[in-house]
């Protein structure tokens, strides 16, 4: 179904309040929750953060009393839906465990959106990405197990391939080459904005996550392995808020921002197979078309223009989760040796100049050694080689992906290399 929310009748701004029971009552199984129900419920609590962001970021550049007083009304209402949300995962579900779902987020989420994404520039962004995001999972996964002796498939659900992709020690980048070249807030599509505020949305929060918890393990490698990711998850906000047009004002900002949650949370509500999570979506989403119908308001006294020249005049679906096994290992297998060009473009290690400057990024980094190749050669001694989970013929590809993937220069000295890899793919993983 499709439908203008700027015609619908939300919860108006008046009506939100709502108690502490029901502000921070819900909280899922882990050991029976769908694992779309859980990426879900990642994706959402990192939309709200970035709206609570936002808003707290405008009111410090805002001078008009109408305006602060909207955004310090929703701003308090963003805050007790990411209490809600946030609310959801349970007590003994752990780091390691939450940070599984956030990766299957990253990479099922932004796969679903590559190929839902009219922009080919954008798309070409996202593929780019996934594959860095498919590779942290592959690292997580081999932790997940050595820490708490879990099977990753007992988060991802076997929907998402375990295997290596670009490797984690080659996602430095010098952060400048990261910049893309924005769209055209005057001939992008709606679908497009709300896909890069989504992802923008969720690299963040994965950043923030990875910052906040990260230090939680006593076990030295898997603090730097998160310090590693960490470093990559900001590399990622950075590249995908270039996309958006710079020139976009605060209150065409301000709409974009409420259109993409009212959007995010029509497709939630619409695929939610959780009794407890389906009617928080469905709550949430009255709540946002109540905030986008007051962001039009404001947009169109002080900008003079329609609201529907920017949002259009329906919902776009940002977010679908299902597995996306073939799509991701079609980019695996044909593009694991992209690299960022010097031109907001992109190239192959091949075709990389020499004094490209992520080499001098890499070379620092990875001088004493790379916390995710220490993963793998960690998890080979313990039990002979890496947890490696999809078709049998793409795991034992591995060592060839690894050939075409790594690049020679500014390696890391303790490298797991492609002999170590065909010796351990000949080998039997037992959980």
């Amino acid at each position: 179904m499709s439908f203008n929310p700027l015609k619908e009748k939300g919860i108006p701004l008046d009506k939100q309040l709502r108690t502490w029971k029901d502000i921070a009552k819900r909280k899922f199984n882990k050991y029976d929750v769908d694992c779309y129900s859980r990426t879900r419920q990642i994706l959402m609590n990192g939309i709200e953060v970035e709206a609570w962001n936002f808003k707290h970021a405008f009111s410090r550049f805002c001078s008009d009393d109408e305006t602060k007083e909207f955004l310090a009304m929703t701003k308090k209402f963003e805050d007790s839906q990411q209490t809600t949300i946030n609310w959801m995962s349970p007590a003994d579900q752990s780091v390691l465990e939450t940070t599984l779902g956030y990766e299957q987020v990253a990479v099922d989420l932004t796969a679903w959106m590559a190929q839902n994404e009219p922009d080919e520039y954008v798309r070409e962004t996202f593929n780019f990405g996934l594959l860095e995001d498919f590779d942290h999972l592959y690292r997580y996964s081999q932790w997940a197990y050595m820490e708490h002796g879990i099977n990753p498939n007992e988060i991802i659900q076997a929907q998402t391939d375990v295997i290596l992709s670009r490797p984690t020690q080659n996602h430095h980048n010098c952060n400048i080459l990261r910049l893309r070249r924005p769209y055209d807030k005057e001939t992008a599509e709606p679908q497009t904005k709300v896909n890069i505020m989504t992802l923008v949305a969720a690299e963040q929060q994965t950043h923030n996550y990875y910052a906040e918890h990260g230090m939680q393990y006593g076990n030295e490698t898997l603090r730097c392995t998160y310090a590693e990711i960490k470093d990559v998850e900001e590399e990622h906000v950075n590249m995908y808020e270039s996309l958006a047009d710079p020139t976009e004002s605060l209150y065409e900002k301000l709409l974009l921002h409420e259109f993409t949650e009212v959007c995010n949370y029509y497709t939630c509500y619409a695929d939610e197979v959780d009794e407890m999570m389906k009617p928080v979506w469905e709550e949430f989403l009255a709540m946002e078309i109540g905030h986008l119908h007051e962001a039009a308001r404001l947009f169109t006294k002080f900008e003079g223009r329609d609201p529907e020249e920017v949002i259009g005049k329906k919902i776009v679906i940002p977010n679908h989760f299902e597995s996306q096994k073939e799509y991701v290992r079609n980019i695996l297998e044909n593009e694991i040796d992209k690299r960022i060009g010097l031109d907001k473009d992109y190239t192959t290690i091949d075709e990389l100049p020499e004094d490209w400057a992520s080499y001098s990024i890499q070379e620092t980094s990875n001088a004493e050694g790379s916390p995710t190749e220490t993963t793998i050669s960690t998890i080979a001694v313990q039990k002979g080689r890496d947890i490696a989970i999809a078709d049998p013929k793409l795991v034992k590809q591995q060592p060839k992906l690894l050939a075409r993937g790594l690049e020679d220069i500014a390696q890391a000295p303790n490298t797991v290399t492609v002999e170590e890899y065909e010796i351990m793919t000949q080998q039997e993983f037992e959980f």
